[in-house]
């Protein structure tokens, strides 16, 4: 019986292996069926000089120009912006404000004496996390 089984098996298994290589043609997908290929160009001739040792680009800010290629530049404010950012009083905002606000030594919260331990404590050589305050 477990031979009847194993022969089946086995008789089955050539047959429908069999089936491809009987074919006479493999069966394999056409690459260039799905699009066709471009006809190639010559690029056109720009008459591009190449650049001279030792001279100075005439690009003054490059790394700006990098800037705005890449994020395209200030955007425009709309009207209601501009009077939106008048009337919050943006003059009256000293320059390089942003630079200040991120100061370690500019309390901009006031974070009471418990905060302010626990963020002054020294670096611990411990797995385990641990505050102590003086009480």
């Amino acid at each position: 019986m477990r031979k009847t089984y194993t022969a089946l098996l086995l008789a089955a298994a050539t047959a429908l292996a069999g089936c491809s290589t009987l074919s006479g043609q493999a069966r394999t997908p056409d690459e260039f069926a799905v699009a066709r290929n471009a006809p190639l160009i010559i690029p056109p001739d720009f008459s591009l000089a190449p650049p001279v040792a030792g001279t100075v680009t005439n690009a003054p800010d490059v790394q700006q120009q990098a800037i705005d290629a890449l994020f395209g530049g200030p955007a425009p404010r709309s009207a209601a912006e501009i009077t939106l950012l008048d009337e919050a009083g943006r003059a009256l905002v000293p320059q390089g404000i942003r630079s200040t606000a991120w100061d370690p030594d500019t309390r901009v919260v006031d974070k009471g004496p418990t905060t302010m331990s626990i963020l002054s404590a020294a670096e611990a050589d411990s797995n385990i996390a641990s505050a102590q305050l003086g009480q």
